[in-house]
C-alpha cells in the first residue's frame, strides 16, 4: 500500500462505488456488502453508464444475494483495473492522471521522490527508462468489503428455513469469496461463530507458496482483548488475520460500539507492546490448523495495524502512525464531504456543510439496539418526527435486514418498523404509567429509525435512479470529528488536507483527536448513570465504577504521553494539557451511587 490512509466504509450507499472512483490512485476503500438491493440497482447503474449489456438477477434466482454481490464486485473489479491500466499508460504531462496517481503520494513516499527525479530529468532514453520503472512499481487501490458480523438474518423459503448457508452474512461472504477481487472482507460488529466458520470453506483465503493470499481477513476491533479473542478463534481454524483495523469506541462514524471505558491511546499502547506476542501466539496455532489441511507454511503472513475514528489533522495523521507503529489510518467521515468520492445528496451535503458541534449525537436510533452516531438536521430524522406528529410513528419495513425482535410475533420484526411500534404503544397504553414515564417510554420506542432505506436514499438521489414511490428521507451517520469541517471539499484537498500540504481547519478551534474521544466517553459515562436514577443494581455499580476508573487510567496514560511534547511536537500542546484538566475535573464531579 502506497498510500497511508484508507477510506473505510461509510453506511450502506455513501461509499457503495467509492473505488470506482479513487481505487487506480492506490487508495483502498471499503464498500457495504450488506444490502444486495442496493448492489444489484448500482451494479444496473454503472453498466447502462458504460454501455455494458445488463442481466437483472431476480429474487426468483436460486442463491440470488450471493450472485448479485459476485456480480457486482466482479464489476468494480474489472472497471477499477481497467482504469487503472489506462492510467498507467498515459504521458507523464502537467495535468495528466498518471500525473495525479503520484502528486497524491504523501511527500514521505519514496514513489513520489522518484518521480520527483524524474520529472527534473531532460527528455531521452534515460526519462523513459525512469518512467517505465515508475509504472511498473504504481499499485491499484482495494475495493475492500465489509461485512456486519452480527446482522445474519436467517432466511427462508416458502416456510421453509433456508439453512445456515443462506443466512445474511454467510451469502455476502459467499458473494465475495465466488468473486474476483483481490481484496480483503472487514469482519465487524462483533463475533460470530457461524460466519468465521464458514470462511475456511474458500480457498482464495488460505495462502499460497509464497504464503500470500488472493483474498484476507481484516478485523475491525475496538480493544485489544476482542481482538485476540476472535484472532485465535480464526486462527485454530486456519484462518489468517492480515490486519487489525482499531476503531475507537465511540468517536466513529455509524454504529458506536463503547467500550468499557477503554481510551483509544491506551488500547494503541497496549496494541504496540503486545502484537509481536500476539502474532507468534496466532502464528503457532495457525501453522497447526494448515497442517491439518496439508499445507505447510514456514512463518507468519504479514500482519498490518491501522486505526480510524476521529482523525483530523496531518499532525494527528503522522503522530498515530509514527509512535504507534501503524501501517494506515482510516478517514471516513471527512470524505462525506468530497463530492467526488461519495453519495452525498444535495440537500444532506448542504447540511453537513452548515452543521454545528449540537447538530451530532449519539443516539438510540438504530434497531439493532445498539448506539448509533446520527445527525439531527437528516430528512430522516424529520421524518421521523413528522409521523410521530401526524399519529403514525414508525416505517415500513421492505427490506427486513434489521429484523431481529420477537417480542409480539413470532416471526422476527424490526423495531423500527410501524408494525412494532404500534404494538409497543398499545402495551404502553394499556400499563398505567404515569404521564411522564409514558413520555419517556413513548420517546425510546419511537426513536428508532429505519436504516436499511435511509442509508441507500442518498446514493439514490444523487445517481437519480430513485423510483417514483420510493422515500427519499436519508439517513446519514457521521462521526462527531465532521463537525469542524465546514466545506464542500475537492478529492485532491483532502487528501491533501490528510498529509498536510493544506490545511481545511486553519480557522477552527478543535481539541485533539484524544481529548474528543475522551470527552464523549465521560458524556457516555453521565448518560449511563442518569439511565439507572431509578436505582443502580450491584451488578451495574461495578460495571460503572470500573469505567470511571479505567477512564482515569487513560487521563494519566495522557497526562504522562503529552509529557512527550517536545518529541511528539504537537502543536497544540498547551491546549491539551489545559483540555485535559477541564476532563478530569469533569469526571470527577461524576458520582455513582
Amino acid at each position: 500500500m502506497q498510500h497511508t490512509f484508507h477510506i473505510p466504509v461509510l453506511g450502506l450507499g455513501y461509499s457503495i462505488d467509492t473505488p470506482l472512483k479513487v481505487a487506480r490512485y492506490g487508495i483502498h476503500s471499503t464498500l457495504s456488502i450488506v444490502d444486495d438491493e442496493l448492489i444489484e440497482r448500482m451494479r444496473e447503474y454503472h453498466q447502462k453508464q458504460n454501455d455494458i449489456d445488463y442481466k437483472p438477477i431476480s429474487k426468483k434466482d436460486v442463491d440470488y444475494r450471493a450472485q448479485r454481490i459476485t456480480a457486482y464486485l466482479n464489476l468494480i473489479d474489472k472497471t477499477v483495473n481497467e482504469q487503472f491500466e489506462h492510467l498507467r499508460q498515459t504521458e507523464f504531462t502537467a495535468g495528466s492522471e498518471i500525473c495525479k496517481y503520484f502528486e497524491l503520494l504523501p511527500d514521505s513516499s519514496p514513489l513520489k521522490h522518484g518521480y520527483e527525479l524524474m520529472m527534473d530529468y531532460p527528455e531521452g532514453e534515460s526519462k523513459r527508462i525512469f518512467q517505465s520503472i515508475l509504472r511498473k512499481a504504481m499499485k491499484v487501490g482495494n475495493a475492500d468489503v465489509n461485512i456486519m458480523a452480527k446482522v445474519d438474518k436467517m432466511n427462508f423459503v416458502n416456510g421453509a428455513y433456508a439453512g445456515d448457508e443462506n443466512t445474511d452474512a454467510l451469502a455476502a461472504l459467499r458473494g465475495f469469496a465466488n468473486s474476483t477481487s483481490n481484496a480483503a472482507v472487514i469482519l465487524s460488529a462483533g463475533m460470530n461463530p457461524r460466519l468465521y466458520s464458514y470462511i475456511e470453506n474458500f480457498h482464495d483465503f488460505q495462502p499460497d507458496h509464497k504464503g500470500q493470499f488472493k483474498k484476507k481477513i481484516i478485523l475491525k476491533v475496538s480493544d485489544f482483548r476482542s481482538a485476540a479473542i476472535q484472532a485465535k478463534f480464526l486462527a485454530k481454524k486456519g484462518i489468517w488475520i492480515s490486519e487489525f483495523r482499531i476503531e475507537s469506541g465511540l468517536n466513529c462514524g455509524g454504529h458506536a460500539f463503547a467500550t468499557e471505558g477503554y481510551l483509544l491511546g491506551p488500547i494503541l499502547e497496549e496494541f504496540k507492546t503486545k502484537k509481536i506476542a500476539l502474532i507468534n501466539e496466532l502464528f503457532i496455532s495457525y501453522q497447526a490448523a494448515l497442517y491439518q489441511k496439508a499445507i505447510t507454511i514456514q512463518q507468519a503472513p504479514e500482519q498490518r495495524f491501522s486505526v480510524q475514528g476521529g482523525i483530523g489533522t496531518a499532525e494527528e495523521q503522522s503522530f498515530l502512525l509514527k509512535h504507534y507503529n501503524l501501517n494506515t489510518t482510516g478517514w471516513g467521515s471527512p470524505f462525506l464531504l468530497v463530492p467526488e468520492v461519495t453519495n452525498v445528496d444535495a440537500e444532506t451535503l448542504n447540511h453537513l456543510v452548515k452543521s454545528k458541534e449540537e447538530d451530532f449525537y449519539l443516539s438510540n436510533s438504530s434497531p439493532l439496539g445498539v448506539r448509533f452516531n446520527n445527525f439531527k438536521n437528516s430528512s430522516s430524522n424529520l421524518q421521523r418526527i413528522e409521523r410521530i406528529q401526524k399519529g403514525r410513528p414508525g416505517s415500513p419495513c421492505a427490506k427486513k435486514y434489521l429484523c431481529n425482535n420477537t417480542e409480539f410475533t413470532t416471526v422476527p420484526i424490526c423495531t423500527a418498523s410501524r408494525e412494532y411500534q404500534n404494538l409497543k404503544i398499545k402495551e404502553l397504553q394499556s400499563a398505567d404509567l404515569s404521564v411522564e414515564k409514558y413520555q419517556e417510554a413513548f420517546d425510546q420506542v419511537t426513536e428508532k429509525v429505519c436504516l436499511c432505506e435511509g442509508l441507500c436514499a442518498s446514493a439514490y438521489i444523487k445517481n437519480e435512479i430513485i423510483k417514483p414511490k420510493e422515500s427519499k428521507a436519508v439517513a446519514i451517520c457521521p462521526g462527531p470529528n465532521l463537525a469542524y469541517f465546514s466545506g464542500s471539499y475537492s478529492f485532491d484537498e483532502m487528501v491533501g488536507h490528510i498529509y498536510g500540504k493544506v490545511n481545511l481547519l486553519a480557522n477552527r478551534v478543535r481539541p485533539h483527536v484524544f481529548i474528543n474521544e475522551l470527552n464523549l466517553y465521560i458524556d457516555y459515562l453521565q448518560a449511563e448513570i442518569n439511565n439507572q436514577l431509578g436505582g443502580l443494581s450491584d451488578k451495574k455499580r461495578k460495571q460503572l465504577t470500573n469505567f470511571k476508573m479505567q477512564l482515569n487510567e487513560g487521563i494519566e496514560y495522557y497526562r504522562k504521553l503529552f509529557k512527550q511534547s517536545y518529541q511528539l511536537k504537537f502543536s497544540n500542546i498547551k491546549d491539551c494539557f489545559q483540555s485535559l484538566e477541564i476532563s478530569q475535573i469533569k469526571l470527577n464531579q461524576l458520582s455513582i451511587n
